[in-house]
Parts: structure tokens; sequence; C-alpha cells
């Protein structure tokens, strides 16, 4: 297959996975250096890295760094945060006009300032309120204002089985004992970074077929942190009625989290690209394949 991908943050939870599904899909020339390796806020070592790894054949950089940690952005990380989710993806932009490669940008649901009535539609308005959110969406607008051929993938509550996430914390917290108490007034899409990963490849694949420029992918159905958390207690063979729903009021953050995360991903199904699974059957196959095994 000639096409040669680069990973970027590839070390992390979404970027192990995305090296993994594009080695399925049968490309060879992989290149996954982690954000030690390739710091993408170094724009020299930016144009570098795509210059080398697009040495012949047609380039894809998937851009799976990223700051996350929301609370810290809102109290002391906001510069850091600029540097990664704005700044970052502005130069992987930049080096990718100049080499003629496509950049697949992946950002967040948190774009959004999660109010809205329904699923959150790709073209709708974006307004969000947090640091994290406000440096997400700084990135897109560099990326998509680049001249570079690239698509931005939003996407939201994800979890795999690298690094800490809510359903590695919730399938620790089943082995003990007594009540765990859950939000139950946040609303999204909980995804497996491996479903994710192997749509994120088939999009690589496709690119120059797919006209949208901004497109949703996360797994199918919706519900809240206190369902999903259920949901784990049961797959992992704990009493789900040991969780206990909660308002978001209850547990105040520094960075206010989305009522609503909710995606919609009709542009994904419009331009042909495999839809993910329904979350629950993703969660019972992640869940088989040791997902939650600390």
């Amino acid at each position: 297959m000639n096409i040669s991908l680069l990973v970027t943050g590839a070390h992390g939870q979404l970027g192990r996975d995305v090296a993994a599904a594009a080695a399925r899909a049968g490309i060879t020339r992989i290149h996954a250096p982690g954000s030690a390796e390739l710091d993408i806020t170094d724009s020299a070592a930016v144009a570098r890295a795509i210059s080398l790894a697009g040495c012949g054949s047609r380039l894809v950089v998937l851009n799976a760094a990223a700051y996350t940690a929301v609370d810290t952005a809102e109290l002391d990380g906001a510069a850091q945060a600029h540097a990664v989710n704005a700044l970052g993806p502005a130069n992987l932009a930049r080096a990718c006009a100049v080499h003629q490669a496509h950049l697949v940008h992946i950002s967040t649901d948190y774009v959004f300032p999660g109010d809205s009535a329904g699923p959150n539609l790709a073209d709708g308005p974006t307004a969000p309120r947090t640091v994290y959110g406000r440096t997400k969406l700084a990135g897109e607008r560099a990326v998509l204002g680049s001249g570079a051929s690239a698509h931005v993938v939003r996407t939201g509550w994800l979890y795999g089985a690298h690094g800490a996430n809510f359903v590695r914390t919730m399938a620790r917290m089943a082995r003990g004992d007594g009540p765990v108490r859950v939000v139950d007034d946040q609303h999204g899409n909980p995804t497996w970074t491996a479903d994710l990963a192997d749509g994120l490849i088939a999009l690589a694949l496709t690119a120059d077929r797919v006209p949208a420029d901004v497109l949703h992918c996360v797994n199918a159905g919706a519900t809240t942190w206190f369902g999903l958390a259920r949901a784990v207690f049961t797959e992992v063979g704990a009493d789900p009625d040991r969780v206990r729903p909660c308002r978001t009021a209850e547990f105040p953050r520094p960075a206010p989290r989305p009522a609503n995360s909710v995606l919609d991903t009709t542009g994904w199904a419009a331009a042909g690209l495999p839809e993910l699974r329904h979350w629950r059957a993703a969660l019972r196959a992640a869940i088989a394949a040791g997902v939650h095994v600390s």
C-alpha cells in the first residue's frame, strides 16, 4: 500500500491504537513517535519529521497529540495547553501544506458549549466554556485555515487499554465494596479507542474522496457517566446497583463539564466511512479484550 502514516502522540491512549489499526489495514510505512520523540510545538522538528516520513509515498499525518488535563489547564496550565493544542496543530498543518501531506487532526466535544437540545452537529455553533476547549478550537481553526489538505475529526468520552480513563477507573472501583457515586446529568458517546482508530485509518485511506472538512466519529448511541459506570460494573461481574446517581453540582470541578457532549455523526456516514458500533457492544468487546486490566 503506497501510503506512509505519521502518528503524533503515538504513545498515548489513542495513538497506540491508531498505529495498531494501521498495521492491521496493511500500511507498512508507519512512523509512530511519542511526544517525547516528536514535540509538535517545535516547528523545526515537525517540518523535519514530515519531510522524512513522506519520502517516496503519499503521507498522511494523524495528530493524536494533545494536552488533555482539563482541570489543570483551567488553573495554571493554559500556556502549555495552548502550545500543544493550538500551536502544535498549526505547525503540523504548515508543514503538511509545504510537503503536500494530508493532515487528520483529532479534536473534541469540548469545543461546544454543551447546552444544545440535541446532538451537536459538525457544522453547529462552537462556544467552548473551558481553557481546554478554547485551545482545541484554536487548533481546529489553525488547521482549517492553513491551506493544507486536512480533516478535523471530533470525538469524545474515549477509553482504551492504555493510560487512565473512566472505564478503567470504574473497573478498578468495581473490585472494591460499597456504593460509588457517579454523575447522571452529563450525556455523551462512550467511545473505544480501538474502534475509533479503525475509523480514522479508513478516513486516512480515502481522505481524497471525503469532501467534508469537519467530521464527528464516536461509537453509536449515548448515555450518561452513571449509565456507563453501571455497564462497566455489569461487564466485569460486579453489582451495578452499587453505582448511585448524583448531580454535577455535587462535584464542582475547576473546568465545567459539558452537559451534552453527544456528537452527531451524519457527515461521517454520508462520506461512506464505516460507522462505529453501538457503545454498549463496543464496551463488551473492550472488556473481553482486557481493556480494564491494570
